[in-house]
């Protein structure tokens, strides 16, 4: 997998984890399932992190969004 798909999926997943973390804990139950798509999240962070041969900062994060949603949407 190319790094950055990776990096938007991982930050994509992880912003969906903390909406259902949240979730979770004001229903009282305990955020398992959440639990584990931040693990995934940070992983396919980390794997884009580490493989990228470039890197990413803050301000090429936008611009790498764009990049991949005009690559893979039709």
């Amino acid at each position: 997998m190319d790094a950055d798909p990776a990096l938007v999926l991982g930050i994509v997943i992880g912003a969906f984890s903390i909406i259902s973390i949240y979730a979770a804990l004001v229903d009282r139950r305990l955020p398992r399932t959440s639990a584990l798509t931040v693990l995934l999240a940070t992983g396919l962070v980390v794997c884009a992190t580490t493989t990228s041969e470039v890197g990413y900062t803050a301000a090429s994060q936008p611009r790498t969004f764009v990049n991949v949603f005009v690559k893979y949407l039709p």
